[in-house]
C-alpha cells in the first residue's frame, strides 16, 4: 500500500504541476492516450460492424419450429408406462 501512495503522490503531483516542462510533458500524454484511444477503436470498429452483420444474417435465417412457414414442431414422446 505504501509503494501505491508513493506513485499516486508522484501522479497527482506531476497532474498539479505547474512548470512549463510539467504542462507539456501532460498534455502531450494526454494527447498520445487520446491517439491510442482512436487508433484501438478504429481497429476495434470494423471487426464489431463484421460481427454485428453475421449475428444479423444469423438470426434473420433463423426460423422458429411452428413459425412464419417453418415445419411443425415434432410430436412429443409417448408417455412411459
Amino acid at each position: 500500500m505504501e509503494k501505491l501512495a508513493k506513485i499516486y503522490g508522484f501522479l497527482r503531483g506531476f497532474r498539479d504541476g505547474e512548470s512549463g516542462a510539467v504542462t507539456v510533458d501532460w498534455v502531450v500524454l494526454t494527447a498520445g492516450t487520446l491517439a491510442l484511444g482512436l487508433a484501438v477503436a478504429g481497429a476495434v470498429s470494423e471487426g464489431a460492424i463484421d460481427l454485428a452483420g453475421d449475428i444479423s444474417r444469423t438470426l434473420e435465417e433463423f426460423e422458429l419450429p411452428g413459425h412464419a412457414g417453418a415445419p411443425p414442431p415434432p410430436p412429443p414422446p409417448p408417455p412411459l408406462q
